[in-house]
């Protein structure tokens, strides 16, 4: 007979081993020879999910499909690759090759998705009529634009890689499908995380740093959110695909950022209730992006989000054993400190 401590151990030894999966859903080549980079995506499935209605902008993060997200921010050395890939230049920072690539509108941003549709063969996901990197996009056309979960006349609805909506990327960050609940940070406990200048640890982020320190690299931005992408709080803010009236409607509209920076004075700009709006040609020394994708493993509709490494999710699994639960939230709204002057949402 085996002593009860034991099998408890067991127990919680068998759960930690279902649970701590690889969060890799696939690693994606893109360029060739000396331009050759990869992204590593995260699946983000648990379709049906509800919205969440305190956080900003209210009632979102439900996506009625599964999708993958880069694991980490786009980098200095992958947006390099890409200038160096083609014809068409974007902004590119002075700084080592695994740092986020910040300074880039979210036009660029969108220039860089298109040319990872095209180069491996997809349709663009974004319509330029004109060749100016700064220059704002057309609508698709509604039979050409992306229908499911609802009408986005930004994205063609043919595309295999996009910016994350506010939608996909709120849920990525904030959402617990374990818990089915939406927390405060993204990170695995949703409680403010330990600001710190890099490293992987769990409910860490990559803020509250001197604006001369720069960013961490992107696979030492801090803790994973529970889904096991890195960097959605801290170490360079990101743009979000849609305009900040959510419409979607027409290309000069201002678009959603958020996520905050290692600059960042305050936890809360880490946080659901902030967001913010700016121009689609503001660029700013903090402001970067990440790359969302079709092509989620599996079952899309089933429960098959992945979660983060052993080393984070066993260390909060232990730890937080009969004391998670759904958040209560504060309602918050934060100042912004980007170098230029956007509206908070």
């Amino acid at each position: 007979m085996y002593h009860p401590f034991f099998v408890v151990i067991l127990i919680l030894f068998l759960s930690l081993s279902r649970l701590t999966c690889p969060a890799t859903a696939a690693i994606i080549t893109f360029g060739s020879g000396a331009n050759e980079f990869d992204i590593e995506f995260v699946d983000i499935g648990n379709v049906g999910n509800l919205d969440d209605n305190t956080g900003i902008p209210r009632g979102v993060g439900k996506v009625d499909y599964g999708y993958r997200i880069a694991k980490h921010e786009t980098s200095w050395d992958m947006v390099n690759k890409f200038n160096g890939s083609q014809d068409l230049t974007i902004t590119l920072d002075n700084r080592d090759p695994d740092k986020p690539s910040t300074r880039i509108d979210w036009n660029e941003a969108a220039r860089f998705v298109n040319w990872l549709n095209t180069s491996e063969g997809y349709q663009a996901a974004y319509r330029f009529d004109t060749d100016g990197i700064d220059d704002n996009l057309s609508v698709w056309d509604s039979n050409e634009a992306w229908q499911v979960g609802g009408e986005n006349l930004f994205r063609h609805k043919n595309a295999k890689y996009w910016l994350p909506s506010v939608d996909e990327w709120y849920k990525a960050a904030y959402y617990d499908p374990n818990t089915s609940s939406y927390y405060d940070y993204p990170t695995l406990s949703g409680t403010i995380p330990t600001a710190v200048s890099g490293g992987t640890g769990a409910n860490t982020a990559v803020y509250d740093q001197s604006l001369t320190s720069g960013p961490a690299n992107v696979t030492e931005a801090g803790g994973l959110s529970a889904y096991g992408v890195m960097g959605l709080g801290g170490n360079a803010m990101e743009w979000n695909e849609t305009s900040s009236d959510r419409t979607n409607s027409s290309g000069d509209l201002a678009r959603i950022y958020r996520g905050g920076k290692w600059y960042s004075s305050s936890a809360t700009h880490l946080g659901s209730s902030s967001a913010f709006e700016v121009s689609p040609t503001s660029g700013s020394y903090g402001m970067g992006f990440r790359v969302a994708s079709s092509g989620i493993s599996g079952d899309s509709s089933a429960s098959n989000a992945t979660v983060p490494e052993p080393n984070s999710l066993a260390i909060w699994s232990v730890v937080s054993i009969g004391v998670l639960r759904r958040r209560r939230r504060k309602k918050l709204r934060s100042r912004n400190g980007a170098s230029h002057t956007p509206s908070v949402i």
